[in-house]
């Protein structure tokens, strides 16, 4: 049951780029879609916690003074409001110029990313596993990028999808300090505030976002809101609760595939033999990064707490 519900969340998460595809069709702006996403999605999520107030966990902080537990909140929030929404831009900014399938697997070099910077702060060390794993990435991304001979590609589309990758891997890092300090559903909540509330301000300051767009529009953009992001991450939730956080990492690896596989049969869109071999790769070194050694599976097995290995698991309320 876990590593169904894995698969499920990494299926939803991979169909969000196709149904902003349609949504655009459908004559949804980028700004628009961004802002129902996030405001859809938190009154969503609002909703889980007041309906489940287990979900809420411990207060953020503990039993630490109120202005300790206020800082983890607003990091949270700063978190959506600065990351999330910046990263969120970027990606279906991009999507609006590229296909869904090579968009995603550009987007899916951010394990590698994360690795990297990890070792660079110190936070982790280069084993010979990783380094393995970085070579086989970027030569998979180098792949990818060389081998786009069709219309799918587009050079600022691609620029702009690597800077999604790049904001969502500082979003992981600094993300990495208040996760263990908020339950995940109410993290995620907040992240989504967050978000919402500057492109809300956004689309204050520059005129409004236009919503006349039909019911085609909506539907799709109803369906990001709730397919792609609450049951996306609720259902990501409840597997890594069953599976920890390797597993669960691994079974991610899923999504861009589900994304490849829908933009293929929806959108007619195709990827070469070139791009197909480097995203294999890049899936590969990703899923190498979230493999553990025997021992450390041994203490985790000893300890019955899941052993961090780095920071390349991605983070619940980071889609």
């Amino acid at each position: 049951m876990g590593a169904a519900l894995c698969l499920l969340s990494a299926a939803c998460f991979g169909a969000m780029a196709v149904f902003g595809k349609l949504a655009y069709d459908a004559g949804v702006s980028p700004t628009a879609l961004l802002l129902v996403r996030f405001g859809l999605a938190a009154v969503l999520l609002g909703l889980v916690l007041l309906t489940r107030p287990g979900l809420r966990g411990a207060a953020p902080g503990g039993g630490r003074p109120a202005t300790r537990r206020g800082r983890v909140v607003a990091v949270a929030l700063g978190l959506g409001a600065i990351g999330y929404a910046t990263q969120a831009s970027l990606y279906f900014s991009a999507l609006k110029l590229m296909d869904a399938s090579l968009l995603a697997l550009i987007l899916y070099t951010y394990p590698v990313l994360v690795t990297v910077a990890a070792v660079l702060l110190g936070r982790d060390r280069l084993s010979p596993r990783r380094g393995a794993a970085l070579v086989a990435a970027s030569g998979g991304t180098l792949l990818v990028l060389l081998g786009a001979g069709g219309a799918g590609f587009h050079p600022l589309g691609a620029l702009l999808a690597f800077a999604a990758a790049v904001t969502y891997t500082v979003y992981i890092l600094v993300s990495d300090t208040v996760v263990h300090r908020l339950a995940p559903v109410a993290l995620s909540a907040l992240v989504m505030t967050g978000a919402a509330g500057t492109l809300g301000a956004r689309a204050l300051v520059t005129g409004g976002v236009d919503l006349s767009f039909g019911w085609r529009g909506w539907f799709w953009l109803a369906a990001i809101a709730v397919i792609s992001t609450v049951v996306a991450m609720l259902a990501f939730f409840a597997g890594l609760k069953r599976t920890g956080p390797s597993t669960a990492a691994i079974l991610s690896t899923f999504e861009p595939v589900v994304t490849a596989a829908l933009a293929t049969l929806t959108l007619g869109e195709a990827l070469t033999p070139a791009q197909l071999a480097g995203g294999a790769l890049v899936l590969a070194s990703v899923a190498v990064l979230q493999l553990r050694p025997g021992g450390a599976r041994a203490r985790e097995r000893a300890s019955g707490h899941p052993a961090r290995d780095g920071l390349t698991e991605p983070t619940p309320a980071s889609r």
